[in-house]
């Protein structure tokens, strides 16, 4: 039955609930009543296809294949609404919802309906043309010292060994020096064995380095995050944990301060805890961004917090809600100093556009979209930017720190980087036709039901494809700009794996967290890894990745580092009927140190009971 039939349909049982339309046992009077019922029967039905192949729509062969079909739902339809005893009549809100399901199947699979727009099918290009152009500029690494006439992607690509030895050697001085050792850096790409395996009793939901890569955290759904001296990325030390009073479901974000003496960290409350990193007893303040209530236009309601993050200079803290708004926070006037509504779902993800300045930021939401703020053009409340393109909600951004490039991962299983200086005006975009191009899907439990599309409005420079999003909002990140150049993009993935892409969207590695974790991978049935947020250390070629098991309510984070397997750029991702070929997992648990959190609390507690006895 086609959907418009259906939208008859339920608009006659509306209005024979309502009285105004008699029974089909009835004899119908009027010629209104007559419409109504022609409009919804088989034969209205033939007349709508006739109408539409006149359009010029080439759906001959469908037509055919489902003309019968389609007319016998007709009238299973029509007696469910006039003819069926009154206790099992459709609704309208029945019909309503049947129409809703016809409506998503023909986004999925391209069939023409008039409430919805017909999306073409085709696979974004690997190589992208606008990241290899990226690869190229310098912006992002280096790809070939000056005057050489081919790129290292190409036949000249050296080994890694001869580079070490001509750098050794002091082949090169001055500027091509430095542009070796950044093809040196680049690299070196973690790989799948892992160096030591942290376990935890509840699921780990994020992790990351500082900013000079002296520490890192850990959140878990025990209300707790974890922090660790990480001075010597390969052996790591526990400081201490702070927990987090009265949360909901568990800890959603965490963010370490410029200076990394602190640490904010957040819930599905209206309040955000500060603690200090140090292990100095101090109890950690709370940041109640609804202070001020109805005196404060900018304070938050009872919503919860998605995300949080610092600014450059550690005075603020950004926040997206499930209020469909961002609020900035003044930690020393311990208030909510701006509010910033312009999504129409939940703000997922925030982040700040540049380092060193607070003005420019950055918004995922549930809306599909990436909004752009600047708090210097803020007279009127509204977004500078929108980056379209996304066709389900967006779980993450991350920003280069530039104020120029961003990353963003999105339900329809795509990451895209996105120049601001393509972004689309909020006028623009405003005066776009509104379509509905999601599916509706529940991200949680089921598959995504369709392929990616590319949006006639899409303004992302490169579409990455080919790690599952999820179960849960998986994270992604550029690359360090020291270590690699920011030469890659990463994500983690619902198959408990990190994907590594370079710019150009070809796969420069894949870091398979279930060969150490003690947890077998799958999307479905069995036990399975959902690798959540991923971390590279800023200075050294190791790769931190926040995993959990759904089944076992168990995290883990597993540190990876390069161990001489990987090749860097364009290596050869193995198939799974190459698994054979790979070393096995109980060989890789011999040489990987498995510790849990409960034995690095009471480590930590035996070496401040030392230094009291010492003292």
């Amino acid at each position: 039955m086609s959907a418009s039939n259906i939208q008859n349909a339920a608009a006659a049982a509306a209005a024979r609930d309502r009285g105004d339309l008699p029974d089909n046992n009835q004899e119908l009077d009027s010629e209104s009543d007559m419409e109504y019922y022609y409009e919804f029967t088989a034969e209205g039905d033939d007349d709508q296809d006739q109408g539409d192949e006149e359009e010029g729509q080439d759906y001959e062969d469908e037509d055919e294949d489902m003309s019968g079909r389609d007319q016998d739902s007709d009238e299973d339809v029509m007696q469910l609404v006039f003819d069926a005893p009154a206790g099992r009549r459709l609704t309208a809100r029945q019909l309503r919802l049947l129409l809703a399901e016809l409506q998503r199947d023909n986004t999925y699979y391209g069939y023409r309906d008039p409430e919805f727009h017909f999306l073409p099918r085709f696979d974004h290009p690997v190589p992208a043309p606008e990241g290899t152009k990226l690869m190229n500029s310098g912006a992002f690494g280096v790809t070939r010292l000056r005057g050489e006439e081919r790129s290292f992607e190409g036949k000249r690509h050296q080994a890694l060994g001869k580079k070490i030895l001509g750098r050794q050697l002091g082949a090169f001085t001055g500027e091509r020096a430095r542009i070796y050792n950044q093809l040196i850096a680049q690299d070196l790409v973690p790989s799948s064995k892992a160096e030591f395996v942290i376990h935890s009793d509840h699921c780990s939901y994020s992790g990351q380095f500082s900013r000079d890569g002296n520490l890192f955290y850990t959140c878990t759904q025990d209300f707790y995050v974890r922090i660790y001296d990480t001075s010597n990325p390969y052996k790591w030390r526990f400081i201490k944990s702070a927990h987090y009073l009265d949360g909901i479901w568990t800890l959603t974000d965490a963010d370490l301060s410029p200076d990394s003496r602190y640490i904010a960290y957040s819930s599905i409350t209206n309040q955000v805890y500060l603690s200090t990193t140090e292990d100095d007893g101090e109890e950690a303040q709370i940041l109640d961004f609804s202070t001020g209530g109805r005196r404060n236009r900018h304070a938050m309601g009872n919503g919860g917090i998605w995300s949080v993050r610092f600014s450059g200079d550690g005075q603020e803290l950004v926040a997206g809600t499930n209020e469909r708004s961002i609020y900035i926070y003044d930690i020393e006037q311990r208030k909510s100093i701006l509010r910033l509504h312009g999504h129409s779902h939940d703000v997922n993800a925030v982040c700040y556009g540049d380092e060193n300045t607070p003005h420019i930021l950055f918004s995922g939401s549930d809306d599909s979209t990436v909004k752009v703020w600047d708090r210097r053009s803020m007279s009127d409340g509204r977004e500078v930017g929108v980056f379209p393109g996304h066709t389900e909600g967006i779980t993450y951004v991350d920003s280069k720190g530039d104020g120029r490039y961003v990353l963003s991962n999105g339900k329809d299983q795509t990451m895209k980087l996105w120049d601001i200086r393509s972004m689309m005006s909020a006028h623009d975009y405003e005066n776009l036709p509104r379509k509905d191009y999601s599916t509706h899907f529940d991200y949680r439990h089921e598959q995504y039901p369709a392929k990616p599309h590319r949006l006639p409005h899409d303004k992302s420079i490169v579409t990455y494809t080919g790690h599952p999003v999820l179960r849960t909002l998986i994270r992604c990140h550029f690359s360090p700009p020291v270590s690699t150049g920011s030469r890659y993009v990463y994500s983690g993935s619902a198959d408990g794996k990190v994907a590594i892409y370079n710019l150009d969207a070809t796969r420069a590695g894949t870091v398979d967290i279930s060969q150490t974790s003690r947890i077998k991978p799958g999307l479905r049935g069995g036990l399975t890894t959902y690798t959540r947020d991923v971390s590279w250390h800023p200075y050294a070629p190791i790769l931190a990745a926040t995993s959990w098991s759904w089944e076992r309510g168990k995290g883990i984070v597993s540190v990876h580092a390069w161990n001489g397997d990987g090749k860097g750029r364009r290596v050869h991702v193995k198939a799974d009927n190459e698994d054979d070929e790979m070393d096995s997992e109980d060989e890789m648990e011999d040489e990987t140190r498995h510790y849990t959190t409960e034995m690095e609390e009471d480590a930590g507690l035996y070496r401040r009971w030392q230094g009291r006895f010492r003292r």
